[in-house]
């Protein structure tokens, strides 16, 4: 076995333990993090998790390819070429679950308010109770729930502050929350498009 061989093997082997490593963070993750918690489940959509779960799903069909590739035999490449296609197809998953992400933290407000309106008012009132917070752009907006903390509408109407209309709301609280879960979300999720092999090093691979 030559010192070239050894070296690259040692550094493709690298390579593969990150990529399963990625895989295996973003499956577990978007199991998780499915569990009944009240922020979270605000924070993170199922849409969200779902997309993480595919994407380790491909991640990790990735990685059994490369191992049956580097185990085959010397003078077949069928298994090259498909785990070339495997990684470009690991890289448009990264791009697009990246990129909804980015664009989903864009327009934050806009996302939460929507999830924020499909809440049950049991669950609002758990929110206002927490952040001791009323209504969402406006304490005394028509999204406001009464019950706990905002026990009737003339206590959410004297919240209300003409000079700075988001005080004493639960925007603040909820893209506070919700904001940097998602940046390091698409942090972890950037990080798992470097573990890949190129295909120049497959094809230095299957040559040796």
């Amino acid at each position: 076995m030559s010192k070239q061989f050894k070296i690259i093997m040692g550094f493709w082997s690298f390579v593969d333990v990150l990529l399963l490593a990625a895989a295996v963070a973003s499956i577990v993750f978007s199991i998780v993090e499915r569990k009944p918690d009240l922020m979270t489940n605000i924070a993170l959509s199922t849409e969200h998790l779902n997309a993480g779960l595919i994407m380790g799903v491909v991640l990790l069909a990735s990685w059994i390819v490369s191992i049956i590739a580097v185990l085959s035999p010397t003078a077949s490449v069928t298994g090259f070429v498909l785990l070339n296609w495997m990684l470009v197809l690991d890289v448009l998953a990264i791009l697009v679950v990246g990129t909804s992400l980015w664009y989903f933290t864009l327009h934050i407000e806009d996302n939460y308010l929507a999830a924020w309106q499909s809440l049950s008012n049991a669950t609002k009132i758990q929110v206002q109770d927490k952040f001791s917070c009323c209504g969402y752009f406006m304490p005394n907006d028509s999204t406001a729930a009464i019950g706990g903390f905002c026990a009737n509408q003339t206590f959410i109407n004297s919240l209300f502050n003409a000079t700075s209309t988001t005080e004493n709301a639960c925007i603040t609280d909820l893209t506070g929350f919700g904001e940097p879960m998602l940046n390091q979300v698409f942090t972890l999720v950037r990080i798992s498009a470097h573990p890949h092999g190129n295909p120049n090093l497959n094809a230095r691979l299957r040559d040796l």
